[in-house]
């Protein structure tokens, strides 16, 4: 029943060439159910969760059109629009207008409207003056919907919004996030700390709001100028990564960033990330079992974690600063964007094997299709004002369609419809690229500058960064014993020294741009480093550099040349050299 909708997709292009509708894939068109909008006052659009409505503000009226049938459902006079928001059973539609007081001092008036989508009615207008958190919030049936007032949180049911059916007052609630799925209801408030006071983070069940246990878990700490709260799909877990506006110790203009989990059980703990560095990006999988935490400074690491924090798997290091799970949580993109080139890694989570390696230069948006096979990247203003466009592509790394606006217009926002989770069944993971007509040029990796004294000369390799590879921190399964506390300890302590040491190199070679040293060669994983010491490294590389001359001089003897006395001296050498560079490679 649900194949009709497998090439039914829309992605919605807005700019300064207007707002239209795109088809496909696989092939793509103009989209004949919506007229395309010209002009350039088209200011936002939104689909209603389910994809089946449309609404957009043209800078005179918000329009709502029923995708399916192609109807105009209801015009409202809202010319300074520039948020909209359906409800997630497709009820109300939440408009906002930036605020604006009158000239004489008196109070403005109220410029958050929700509009019934049924009969097109005004159901109760607010005043809110930040565009921050601007949205009600809804739980998925509707029966609650909530929003911060003056530092409390007003609860309204089935939406009815004349009534506040109950209020969440702590000192000073900064955020709130409502979670996700079925009912029972919980909720996550964020106080900031004050006067010595540390902020904490508290997660509730609606409406259990009072009394000294009242909290299902809390969470206090002294770092924290912000927070982002992030539940997982089922509701039993918020990550919280928490933000220092200024980093004391003058390590990063980033500021500082600690990750912590806090569970609906009352556990909670803080994710203990193996690099300093600023945290980028932090992911739930849509199993809500593991996370993907993307981190340190550049080359940052990526690591997937599960429930009790411990990692599962490290992806190594690399040019990266973003991570996205494909919706049916299968797939995993780690890319590189904004002051990055756009090197994207797409990961099959189940095997933990490299899928592609695509590059999405300039993007400054990403979003997986609903289908969990495609991909949209695109460059938009105003961040970037040049070679603005988007991409589709099949996450084998094959570009199925590209679309560069001209050069004197401009690209500002392009999505997808939405779809309903589990309208797309997952399909099995394929390693081979799918065919395409459009050319994938591969933008050219420029090389690393050198000092005219050195032009000529030939290129050693010398990296700012030693990238670590992936590796998998499961347990491995077969015949090996666990290992024992003491072992374990043991192991840990040489781990924790190995990467000290790494560090401290890497620290007495800053990065001074967040951007990682381009790579003048292409690198070959097999002359990767392994020892993590550059002085065995160079030995080693100079031990193999002899054994290759010998090679060479034993191919000449067999093809019956006469070697000279020091030349044959040199192949005796061979054994011992061999078993030098065995100990080097084992670390004896």
């Amino acid at each position: 029943a649900h194949n009709c909708y497998c090439f039914h997709f829309i992605s919605l292009v807005r700019g300064s060439e207007g707002l239209y509708m795109v088809n496909g894939p696989p092939h793509f068109t103009e989209s004949t159910v919506f007229p395309r909008e010209s002009g350039k006052n088209c200011k936002v659009y939104t689909f209603s969760k389910d994809g089946t409505l449309f609404a957009w503000g043209n800078g005179e009226k918000v329009n709502i059109i029923n995708v399916t049938n192609k109807g105009l459902l209801h015009s409202f006079n809202l010319p300074k629009a520039v948020c909209l928001e359906f409800s997630p059973k497709n009820t109300v539609l939440a408009t906002w207008q930036p605020y604006t007081t009158s000239k004489d001092g008196t109070a403005g008036i109220p410029n958050l409207q929700l509009y019934d989508v049924k009969t097109g009615t005004c159901l109760k207008s607010f005043i809110q003056k930040k565009m921050q958190n601007w949205c009600p919030s809804w739980s998925e049936d509707e029966t609650l919907c909530a929003r911060n007032v003056n530092n409390e949180v007003h609860f309204f049911e089935n939406n009815n919004f004349n009534t506040i059916a109950n209020k969440l007052h702590l000192q000073k609630i900064n955020d709130f996030v409502l979670s996700p799925g079925p009912q029972p209801y919980k909720v996550a408030v964020y106080v900031p700390g004050s006067k010595g006071a540390p902020s904490f983070v508290r997660l509730y069940q609606y409406p259990n709001f009072a009394g000294p246990h009242a909290a299902l878990a809390n969470k206090s700490f002294f770092k924290a100028d912000k927070v982002t709260m992030l539940w997982n799909k089922k509701a039993t877990a918020v990550l919280v990564i928490a933000s220092t506006e200024v980093d004391k110790t003058g390590a990063s203009y980033y500021g500082e960033q600690t990750l912590h989990y806090i569970a609906t059980n009352g556990e909670s703990a803080v994710v203990q990330l193996p690099k300093n560095g600023p945290i980028y990006d932090v992911v739930w999988n849509s199993s809500s079992t593991e996370f993907c935490a993307v981190y340190g400074f550049m080359p940052a690491k990526a690591t997937i974690f599960n429930l009790k924090c411990d990692p599962v798997f490290d992806f190594g290091t690399g040019p990266r600063n973003a991570a996205y799970y494909s919706p049916h949580g299968h797939i995993l993109v780690l890319a590189g964007f904004g002051n990055l080139r756009g090197q994207m890694e797409v990961w099959d989570v189940k095997n933990y094997k490299l899928i592609s390696k695509p590059v999405a230069s300039d993007s400054t948006y990403f979003a997986w299709c609903p289908d969990g096979e495609h991909i949209l990247t695109a460059t938009c203003a105003p961040r970037l004002r040049v070679n603005n466009g988007y991409k589709i592509w099949h996450y084998t790394g094959s570009i199925l369609h590209k679309y560069d606006v001209p050069s004197n217009a401009e690209l500002w926002q392009v999505s997808w419809q939405p779809f309903l989770d589990g309208i797309f069944p997952a399909k099995t993971i394929t390693y081979q690229a799918v065919p395409s007509e459009v050319p994938n040029e591969e933008p050219k990796v420029a090389t690393a500058y050198r000092p005219p004294a050195l032009r000529n000369k030939p290129i050693t390799n010398s990296k700012l960064h030693e990238e670590e590879p992936p590796q998998n921190m499961k347990p491995q399964s077969g015949n090996d014993k666990p290992l024992s506390k003491t072992a374990l300890k043991n192991q840990r302590k040489h781990e924790a020294k190995k990467a000290a040491k790494q560090e401290a190199r890497s620290d007495k070679s800053p990065d001074l741009t967040p951007t990682p040293a381009p790579q003048s060669t292409p690198r070959s994983t097999i002359s990767q480093s392994i020892s993590g010491d550059p002085e065995i490294d160079k030995k080693i590389k100079n031990l193999k550099k002899k054994l290759k001359a010998i090679e060479q001089l034993k191919e000449q003897a067999a093809t019956g040349k006469q070697l000279e006395k020091n030349q044959l001296e040199k192949i005796q050498k061979e054994t011992a050299l061999l078993q030098e560079l065995e100990d080097l490679e084992l670390g004896i």
